[in-house]
């Protein structure tokens, strides 16, 4: 069978390439993608703002880790033909009892490593599908990975915390900081959570926690646990002021990315005895989690529906240009892409 990839081959730049998909390939599920959304990592691919060095070597690829489809064959037997999915772009190529395939270094990783999902057909291997039930479809769907990601940073600060949770912050006021914390709500439901941030149009749409600007932090306040989802320029500002602020033996996840090094004050984090915890992307049972969370919970699957911010109709390539150059104009919220290519 002909199948058609979109792979971004400079600046900017999207083409077709044909190619040829076995129907029957063994062990094998072949899904049509059906919604898909734009992130940073791959606006940064789009306009070339990533390493030269990565982008050679990378490119040419198809965008878009974040996606959901529709199972058309399944040689494994495991989907029917026409159930909901969602797709893992974690592709693990082994496996380790004690780290979960998220950390392997030996896992690639779709629009990363290897082509992303911005094609007509997927093949893929049935443990990176997870069915998406029928009270949890929406068109939030689309960014499902994104809340997997949340869902694994906020388990990675449970692992890590001494038991003292009364208090818990997040910074951020971006896309990643308001799903982690609408995810943080249902995890940690008897703490006192505080979101911290920069812009107040964004904190606007945080009616669920206590949030506070950067600047206008109370003298008083001080925090049991924290999180981090700032990333970039700003990930350094953010994590010295959580290291201040923070209770003694406290924990703090870093989960914003950041290309370039940053300074952190290690003598307070030695005087207080903070734990640092990173985390990167998520797991299946991360997917399942947040499934579950949108399935189980309206005021989630309500709270995360405000983040569409643009849906595009895409049935031509010049759709996807103007989609992602659309993405680029906005602040807050996420692009989906209505995928019929």
């Amino acid at each position: 069978m002909f199948n058609n990839v979109y792979r971004l081959t400079g600046v900017r730049q999207i083409e077709r390439v044909t190619t040829t998909t076995d129907l029957n390939t063994p062990g094998k599920v072949i899904v049509r993608p059906t919604l898909m959304s734009i992130c940073r990592a791959d606006e940064r691919y789009y306009t070339g703002t990533r390493d030269k060095e990565v982008l050679a070597a990378r490119l040419p690829m198809a965008l878009i880790h974040e996606a959901v489809g529709e199972v058309v064959r399944d040689n494994t037997g495991t989907f029917t033909p026409g159930t909901k999915v969602v797709m893992i772009p974690t592709h693990a190529h082994g496996h380790d009892n004690l780290i979960a395939d998220n950390y392997l270094r030996s896992s690639t990783f779709r629009s990363s490593t290897e082509d992303g999902f911005m094609r007509e057909y997927v093949t893929i291997e049935p443990q990176s599908l997870i069915e998406i039930p029928a009270g949890a479809q929406s068109t939030m769907n689309a960014f499902l990975e994104v809340v997997s990601v949340a869902v694994q940073a906020v388990r990675r600060l449970q692992e890590t915390m001494i038991n003292r949770q009364d208090k818990i912050g997040i910074w951020g006021d971006g896309n990643v900081a308001y799903m982690t914390a609408v995810v943080a709500r249902e995890m940690f439901p008897d703490a006192e959570l505080y979101v911290f941030g920069k812009h107040q149009e964004k904190l606007d749409f945080i009616s669920f926690a206590n949030t506070v600007q950067i600047d206008e932090v109370p003298a008083d306040l001080k925090l049991d646990q924290a999180i981090e989802a700032v990333g970039g320029r700003g990930s350094e500002a953010a994590t010295n002021q959580i290291i201040d602020i923070i209770n003694p033996r406290g924990a703090i996840v870093l989960s914003g990315v950041s290309e370039n090094p940053v300074a952190i004050n290690t003598r307070m984090v030695l005087e207080k005895g903070i734990t640092l915890a990173g985390t990167t992307r998520s797991s299946r049972e991360d997917f399942q989690t947040a499934i579950d969370l949108v399935a189980n919970n309206h005021a989630v699957k309500e709270r995360l529906e405000l983040l569409v911010q643009n849906v595009k109709h895409v049935t031509e390539i010049k759709d996807i240009t103007d989609a992602f150059d659309e993405d680029l104009t906005m602040n807050w919220g996420k692009t989906v892409l209505d995928w019929h290519m």
